[in-house]
């Protein structure tokens, strides 16, 4: 699809060459249609390369284009065979491959963990594509890649089990890893499952275990010698139908035995059936309309605190129909179910949106929180209204009540700052067509005896039309708009009042 070449920049060429003959080459970054050099480089040989042979260039950009493309012409007529071609800039973040930019979208969430490599992505259609993290570590031209058949399209497995758990540190986030246990079409006996957890053990391994191990050494020769951060693994994704799922239980033992503090989730949901096999989280999925989302901020609401497993929420968006390619209705929505999650914060520990990316030349779902091309991004309004929850991780639930009104959710939450001064952020969704008066009141203040002065800072996304989207061409379209003021409180009790408006979501953030 591409590539963004900007002046002045660098950027590194990595091929695999073989001919039968001499080789005269020219190599150049040119612009769309070829008409102007942007950069350019001769790789040279009088005898040729009869074994294939590793070519590194770098090249320095003396124009730009958005749509650059990369040309291999011979000066002679030959035979030569190319391999293994990639070309990166020079400044990805911290030089680890990933772009800066879409780095920097994910940063500004301040995530808390990261699940990879993904969902379907790891199971697979067949046992034969599914993803073996053995072949996604060490030279990235040797690794063999894969078909992902689920999704369509062959991936070389260049962001491999060291990357993600490379990216999840550079993120200040757990990584949280799910393993293949088998497949959609493909079933193994229960009687050679061992190898399979055995390569489950050795990934753990690979992230926790020092350099006097076989694959801690592997991951410290690899560049990384202090071991990762590892706390969960998922046993698969949405397989709790397959009759080879009876084998979690195996896969929790040996995991249990040899790293006891590790949390393994089940890809079954406790929430609406009993299962008999351990676990200590379970996933819960959900793809619904803007309103199935709406509604399901209550799925969880009345469930005791969890004596057994808890639920890992992670995957959840609206999907059908007034999803589009990520409209404010759809945030809204997802809005209302987190803090339906966070008010039943006693039965669920973690949450994430998915999916993160998509690419905008190869769609193969929709919505998703962050869209780019080779030079750009946006995020959707899914994408910001998650902003709005990130004082939600560790943060105390602050006990509230909200007069009857179906089309509005709310909460409340206290959190501490890192100079130690406490806040109260008030989040709360207006479903409805109709603007709603909204008055806060708060008890039992501190400062009876004297008023004192209260900053309020009141954060909105909301948007014309509910199925209004982000663009390239209107990115910040649907975006949270802030506004501060500051209020005076006097006595135990105060009162903040404020006007909803219609489709929205607004935050308070009292300080």
């Amino acid at each position: 699809f591409w590539q963004d070449i900007v002046e002045g920049k660098s950027y590194k060429l990595i091929f695999y060459i073989r001919s039968v003959g001499p080789v005269d080459l020219r190599v150049s970054l040119a612009s769309a249609d070829g008409s102007l050099i942007l950069a350019s480089n001769n790789v040279k040989s009088s005898s040729g390369f009869q074994k294939w042979s590793k070519v590194n260039i770098n090249f320095k950009a003396r124009e730009s284009d958005t749509k650059a493309r990369l040309q291999f012409m011979l000066t002679k007529e030959t035979t030569v065979w190319l391999d293994q071609v990639s070309l990166m800039p020079r400044d990805t973040h911290k030089e680890h491959g990933f772009r800066s930019d879409l780095f920097d979208r994910v940063n500004s969430l301040k995530p808390k963990f990261l699940r990879f490599p993904g969902g379907c992505f790891v199971e697979g259609q067949t046992m034969k594509n599914a993803v073996r993290w053995k072949e996604t570590i060490g030279p990235w031209e040797e690794r063999p890649g894969h078909y992902g058949d689920v999704w369509g399209y062959w991936t070389d497995d260049g962001i491999g089990h060291l990357e993600f758990l490379q990216l999840a540190e550079d993120l200040g986030a757990l990584p949280v890893w799910v393993f293949n246990n088998g497949n959609l079409s493909d079933e193994v006996d229960l009687s050679l499952i061992g190898p399979f957890i055995q390569d489950a053990l050795d990934g753990i391994e690979f992230a926790r275990g020092d350099h006097n191990t076989k694959w801690g050494k592997a991951r410290a020769d690899l560049g990384h010698p202090e071991p990762f951060d590892l706390r969960y693994v998922a046993i698969g994704n949405e397989e709790c139908w397959l009759p080879h799922y009876s084998g979690t239980s195996f896969f929790y033992a040996a995991i249990k035995k040899a790293y006891p503090d590790i949390k393994i989730i089940s890809n079954c949901d406790f929430s609406s059936n009993h299962f008999d096999h351990p676990a200590d989280l379970y996933d819960f999925h959900i793809y619904t309309s803007g309103k199935g989302m709406f509604d399901a901020a209550h799925h969880f609401d009345g469930q005791p605190a969890a004596t057994g497993p808890k639920a890992f929420v992670s995957e959840y968006a609206v999907y059908e129909g007034d999803g589009g390619n990520g409209t404010l209705l759809g945030a809204l929505g997802e809005a209302a179910f987190l803090i339906g999650l966070e008010n039943n914060c006693q039965v669920v520990e973690l949450a994430s949106y998915a999916p993160l990316f998509v690419n905008a030349n190869d769609r193969k779902w929709t919505p998703d929180a962050i869209v780019f091309d080779t030079y750009q991004s946006y995020g959707t309004p899914s994408y910001w209204m998650q902003h709005f929850f990130i004082e939600s991780s560790g943060a105390s639930l602050l006990k509230s009540s909200l007069d009857s009104n179906p089309s509005v959710i709310s909460n409340a939450i206290g959190w501490t700052d890192e100079n130690g001064k406490q806040h109260i952020k008030i989040k709360v969704v207006n479903f409805g067509s109709s603007r709603v008066d909204f008055n806060v009141r708060i008890k039992g203040l501190k400062n009876s005896s004297r008023s004192v002065s209260v900053d309020v800072i009141r954060t909105v996304l909301t948007s014309s039309s509910v199925v209004d989207e982000n663009t390239f061409v209107s990115p910040e379209k649907v975006v949270p708009v802030k506004s501060s003021s500051q209020e005076m409180a006097t006595g135990s009790d105060w009162t903040l009042e404020d006007v909803l408006s219609p489709i929205s979501f607004t935050s308070f953030d009292l300080a």
